[in-house]
């Protein structure tokens, strides 16, 4: 199981308890509230939190040299492969530029993480991450990746990488590149059908035929069901 599969079934598993909670009004879809502004987040948005969206957008907190770095590693961490694009293509680098801002705790860890790469790589590969060969860069990301295996002394590196693999995992997963990719269809109106006919056999079970014709069906849904005195559906 490749690592892409390994998030994929961790935040299948946050979205199943909860992780993605939305409080969700039939009067919202009344009228459109959202920012007319690129990036902006839909929803019903009050006058300050569009004020604020548009503050936070406005700025930038990555150098160039950082988000070529930050394209770099959202993309070690999640690569494109047959079912999907990759991080940088679902639009990672630019949420976690906003989250960023939007949390200021992130800034000083995910900076300072940054440097180290440079600095490592300088003093062990003479020469800045950037410039490292694909098989240099996943050397010196395995040093950080697996916190079980890294050296006590870089428990703040692997913090970082921690913090960079959650926030690319979440900007990933929250897309629609990245729903379709976990198959997530969210809260879609559909008709139950009974359990599958494979399902019954494969645990020795089938309906009975005698009640077939009477079981729900979809365009009776509002029909009261009536047993007799014995237990038995007649209707």
């Amino acid at each position: 199981m490749n690592r892409r599969e390994n998030l994929k079934l961790l935040f299948t598993g946050s979205l199943a308890s909860g992780l993605l909670l939305t409080h969700c009004n039939p009067k919202d879809k009344e009228a459109d509230f959202s920012p007319k502004i690129a990036g902006g987040t839909p929803g019903g948005r009050i006058p300050e939190e569009i004020a604020r969206d548009h503050k936070l957008l406005s700025e930038t907190f990555f150098t160039e040299e950082e988000r070529k770095k930050l394209d770099v590693l959202v993309d070690i961490i999640l690569p494109a492969d047959h079912e999907s694009g990759s991080a940088t293509e679902a639009g990672v680098p630019e949420f976690i530029e906003f989250m960023m801002k939007e949390n200021p705790s992130f800034q000083t860890p995910v900076r300072g993480g940054l440097m180290w790469l440079d600095n490592y790589s300088i003093d062990n590969y003479g020469k800045v991450f950037l410039e490292l060969s694909e098989k240099e860069r996943l050397e010196v990301i395995d040093l950080i990746a697996w916190p079980d295996k890294a050296s006590p002394e870089l428990i703040g590196q692997v913090r970082f990488f921690n913090t960079l693999r959650n926030l690319t995992s979440t900007g990933y997963f929250t897309t629609e590149m990245g729903f379709k990719y976990l198959g997530y269809k969210g809260n879609t109106p559909n008709v139950w059908n009974g359990v599958p006919d494979e399902v019954l056999k494969q645990h020795g079970f089938e309906y009975p035929e005698k009640y077939m014709a009477l079981y729900l069906k979809p365009e009776e849904r509002g029909k009261v069901a009536e047993w007799d005195n014995e237990g038995n559906l007649i209707g």
